[in-house]
């Protein structure tokens, strides 16, 4: 079916209408009508093909929130009106020992991501949620639960199981002391989230200015990086730092903040980090780790969590014809604390 979307069609071109073609349902598939896409940071990457991968055009989006509109016959788990939500993949092989595992992000084969990857049967690249519809393999898309609003939850499928993940790999719950580096898009729901585990939570920022909203957010406290007192006085404090800092930069004034057996987890930057000193590593037994996003289950639990406790990411609404200046805001980090696109809004 063709649809309506909004398309780079050059590393330089701003985003622009565009119709699109999605595939005849397989036996497997649902077609969704999407209702609200988030705007990930990565999506700003890919358009302006920051990685050198782009395929252009580009129609972005991989925090999807919709409610299908038909299924293939195979298809059983959803019906039409259901609530469902799309992340950042849409297929993997099914086979491999992580699939298995209900990994399916750690495929050990290619993974088809949400856009810019390549269909598995058609090899034809992917196209995203900044549209009207989409069309899905049924085993990797998610059920919305009820509670949850519907209007603010798209960051959840990549911002929220992206500081879900390392905080359940590292086992936060009640009393953990954790640290959140940076309050941006990821690092605002790291906070959220390891509160809701019951973790003790500190805001690391170099930006003085962040402490009433780390405070506001349920914060016990920021620890600005400037105050070498502080980060003196600070060593050995916790047992989880995540790291949501999407540039280069030096995490060693970081590694002494941990206890024991401590792990820094970086889930921020995609590339280059300053060279780590690894004295307090060793004398430590501390460690730098990373961390990317969560398998279809993982996903559907921080769904599920965040329905129960009530978490949801702080959004600004924006129309699909202000996507080209939210990607400015975005570059600026003029957003607290993530765009969701109102998909009825693309005529």
């Amino acid at each position: 079916m063709k649809t309506q979307a909004y398309a780079a069609l050059s590393a330089t071109a701003p985003m622009v209408p565009h119709t699109i073609e999605r595939r005849e349902l397989r036996d497997d598939d649902v077609a969704i009508e999407i209702l609200y896409s988030g705007v990930c940071h990565s999506d700003l990457h890919m358009v302006r093909n920051d990685w050198g991968r782009a395929i252009y055009p580009v129609v972005p989006g991989h925090e999807i929130i919709g409610r299908v509109v038909a299924a293939g016959p195979s298809a059983h788990r959803f019906k039409a009106g259901d609530a469902v939500a799309v992340g950042t993949f849409v297929d993997s092989c099914e086979r491999c020992d992580q699939c298995h595992k209900g990994e399916e992000h750690m495929c050990r084969e290619v993974l088809t991501e949400t856009y810019n990857g390549l269909d598995r049967v058609t090899g034809q690249p992917t196209l995203g949620g900044y549209s009207r519809h989409i069309v899905v393999k049924e085993a990797f898309v998610l059920r919305v639960p009820e509670g949850l609003d519907l209007s603010r939850a798209a960051p959840l499928l990549c911002a929220g199981i992206t500081t879900y993940s390392p905080l359940r790999t590292w086992n936060v719950g009640p009393g953990s002391r954790v640290a959140v580096v940076g309050l941006g898009g990821l690092g605002h729901m790291a906070v959220k989230l390891a509160i809701g585990l019951g973790a003790h939570v500190t805001v690391i920022s170099r930006s003085r200015a962040k402490q009433a909203d780390a405070l506001a957010l349920g914060a016990e406290a920021l620890l600005p990086t400037d105050d070498a007192q502080a980060l003196a006085a600070a060593a050995s404090s916790f047992d989880l730092i995540v790291d949501t800092v999407p540039t280069k930069h030096d995490i060693n004034p970081y590694i002494p903040l941990l206890d024991i057996d401590g792990t820094l987890v970086v889930v921020g930057q995609l590339g280059d980090l300053q060279e780590p000193f690894t004295v307090p590593m060793i004398m430590g037994r501390r460690r730098v780790a990373g961390s990317m996003i969560g398998g279809i289950r993982e996903t559907q639990e921080m769904l599920d969590f965040c329905a129960r406790q009530q978490i949801l990411p702080d959004c600004e609404m924006i129309r699909m014809d202000q996507i080209n200046e939210a990607f400015d805001r975005l570059e600026r980090a003029d957003v607290r604390y993530r765009f969701v696109i109102d998909m009825s809004t693309l005529a």
